[in-house]
């Protein structure tokens, strides 16, 4: 939310954000990345550029979920970039990394990457970049969860819970 409270060269708001990631009501679910991921005592010893932070940010690595993102196709993308930095040079990253990897993005969505930048970096870094991305590779992740529950539910695990309060099994 820091392109809400802070001042920037490109700001967003979430209305545009909903708008620029959500291209179909039921394709609401987001895959989020940070750059950099480092430990707090070795950030000193490492000067980050804007394309390295870009190659940090969409690799798999440093997704907040357990799907790799290279097993889908992005329908939309949005690039948070905080510090500062040239918007040009983001602009300029973000056309390298559509271009490069045009087989992980869906060609029925033009431009479907977003980017915004905030002049005000994170406490402790001199720049940092988050990554939320609308991804079929997600699908990973529900599959994963559906086949767990549904190994759990066979087994009626933690079913005794909902029983003795007075629900019904389904």
């Amino acid at each position: 939310t820091c392109w809400l409270r802070f001042p920037g060269q490109l700001n967003s708001d979430l209305r545009k954000l909903a708008v620029n990631l959500i291209p179909f009501p039921r394709l609401h679910f987001f895959m989020v990345g940070f750059a950099p991921l480092t430990s707090r005592g070795s950030q000193q010893y490492r000067a980050l550029s804007v394309p390295e932070l870009t190659q940090q940010m969409w690799d798999s690595k440093n997704m907040m979920c357990a799907a790799d993102p290279r097993h889908g196709r992005y329908l939309t993308a949005s690039a948070v970039f905080r510090g500062k930095m040239s918007t040009k040079e983001v602009d300029e990253q973000m056309i390298n990394v559509q271009n490069k990897n045009s087989s992980y993005f869906v060609e029925w969505i033009p431009n479907n990457v977003k980017s915004t930048v905030c002049d005000i970096p994170p406490t402790g870094l001199k720049m940092a970049s988050t990554f939320i991305g609308n991804s079929t590779s997600i699908q990973e992740m529900f599959r994963r969860v559906s086949e767990q529950f549904t190994a759990m539910f066979r087994k009626k695990a933690f079913l005794h819970w909902y029983t003795g309060e007075g629900i019904d099994e389904m």
